[in-house]
């Protein structure tokens, strides 16, 4: 094979050691990217060693930047990687450090480096995960509108008991403005309950108390929306058979058939070399 067809098994193909061996790879490299992260933001550590852990993020940064940069020459449809989610991610985990590097002014930005802990999901199918990631995120999708009813919902619900606790508390008992009181009706409903507000009189514990029962029926809500289209799913779930060990380019979902040649999920084209095409329909008789 060519270099390029043997980086792109390597790099999307899941059954080979050096496929293997470059997930593992990737993922320590990953978590300690991090883990760089998270130490750098200590402010005493910052202070000993920030010279050293900067050092430290331009290696990992230079290590992405050659990943992202094979990742685009090995995949087919170029285009179509980099405006996909997985290629905004990964673009989004090492741009912040060249602009920290160019323009030290705009340092607070170097955070959004942890997105790099968003592409250890790629890594799930180490672990034979990635069909129940994919299956959850298939569930929030089609669950997306009741969803965005049910908060339109909440939002009317936060509304009124704001404008109720308002009228009966005011500005005399800590309640100065309806925005102020959207926040503890959120506090309230929610079942938070941080105390920084509390109604004084009578009539605003009673309506506190009412918020609080409607609360616990809230929560309730998206939880039985989301179970029942996972049980669902569950149920219709088809029998495990063989499937390619070959993870789509575009968007990273596995378990197409072993004759496919475009991705179930997204339409891109597979590109399956002949030989482990070839090979997993021979083992699967």
């Amino acid at each position: 094979m060519t270099i390029r067809r043997t980086l792109e098994v390597i790099i999307f193909g899941t059954d080979t050691p050096a496929g293997r061996a470059f997930d593992i790879a990737l993922l320590v490299l990953i978590l300690a990217s991090v883990l760089t992260v998270m130490i750098d933001s200590v402010p005493h550590i910052n202070t000993a060693y920030g010279s050293s852990l900067w050092q430290l993020e331009i290696v990992f940064t230079a290590l992405f930047t050659i990943e992202y940069l094979t990742r685009l020459w090995c995949t087919e449809r170029r285009r179509a990687y980099f405006f996909s989610f997985w290629g905004m991610v990964d673009l989004l985990a090492i741009l912040p450090t060249y602009i920290a590097f160019f323009s030290p002014q705009a340092g607070p930005l170097v955070v959004v480096r942890l997105l790099r802990m968003v592409r250890v999901f790629r890594i799930l199918r180490l672990m034979t995960l990635f069909k129940e990631l994919n299956e959850i995120v298939g569930v929030l999708r089609n669950t997306a509108r009741s969803i965005l009813v049910f908060l339109i919902i909440v939002m009317i619900v936060v509304i009124v008991f704001a404008c109720v606790i308002y009228v009966i508390e005011g500005p005399a008992n800590g309640f100065d403005s309806i925005p102020l009181s959207i926040y503890w009706a959120v506090v309230t409903i929610t079942t938070v309950g941080y105390g920084d507000l509390v109604p004084q009189t009578a009539a605003g514990r009673f309506v506190a108390g009412f918020g609080m029962l409607v609360g616990y029926s809230i929560i309730a809500v998206p939880t039985a929306i989301i179970t029942r289209e996972l049980w669902e799913r569950i149920n219709e779930r088809e029998s495990p058979g063989a499937t390619l060990p070959w993870s789509c380019p575009i968007c990273e979902n596995q378990g197409h058939s072993l004759d496919a040649m475009h991705c179930k999920h997204c339409g891109s084209a597979l590109d399956v070399p002949r030989g482990i095409r070839e090979r997993m329909k021979h083992d699967a008789g």
